[in-house]
């Protein structure tokens, strides 16, 4: 064996040296560490969506936009048409229910049906399966809700006011 390494040294060392350079690129000079800076704003497209919202939460307040005057038209009836409409808004908002109390219909399918004109849970509660199929296809991805979950069941329910009966066949709300 002594005869073997005394012939073959530089061999040997030379086959060291090279598995300790493998070693050293594989563990070390392989690794690639940078640092990136991200200098965009937090409102530009591609930016993390966290920094995104955090901004638009700590955004002033937009300012109010107030309508522009009706003109008076003929005979004052762009007046009387803008009024009765701000009546019809307020009788819309003051008439409405909770349609998200209906197992089912959350936000967003609450204010696609304030859009379709539906506030209230009697106008609910009176949908015939013509209404239902008119309704439902435009619900858009929500389609088939409304007789899944029983709609109109729910809606009659809290239409007269029969809240115990409603949170025993569907639930607390």
């Amino acid at each position: 064996m002594n005869d073997l390494l005394a012939e073959n040294w530089p061999l040997l060392l030379i086959g060291a040296i090279v598995v300790m350079l493998l070693l050293w690129w594989l563990l070390i000079a392989n690794r690639k560490t940078s640092v990136t800076v991200d200098r965009r704003d937090t409102l530009d497209e591609g930016a993390a969506p966290a920094a995104r919202n955090q901004a638009l939460i700590d955004a002033p307040a937009a300012a109010v936009v107030t309508p522009p005057l009706v003109p008076d038209a003929i005979g004052g009836a762009g007046v009387a048409v803008a009024a009765a409409a701000q009546e019809a808004r307020i009788e819309a908002e003051v008439g409405a229910d909770d349609l998200t109390r209906i197992k089912g219909l959350g936000p967003k399918l609450a204010a696609t049906l304030g859009e379709l004109g539906v506030t209230r849970f009697d106008q609910i509660a009176g949908w015939s399966h013509a209404d239902i199929d008119r309704i439902d296809a435009q619900l858009g991805r929500f389609q088939g809700r409304i007789r899944r979950d029983d709609w109109v069941a729910q809606a009659r329910l809290l239409a007269d006011g029969d809240t115990a009966g409603f949170e025993q066949r569907f639930g607390a709300t």
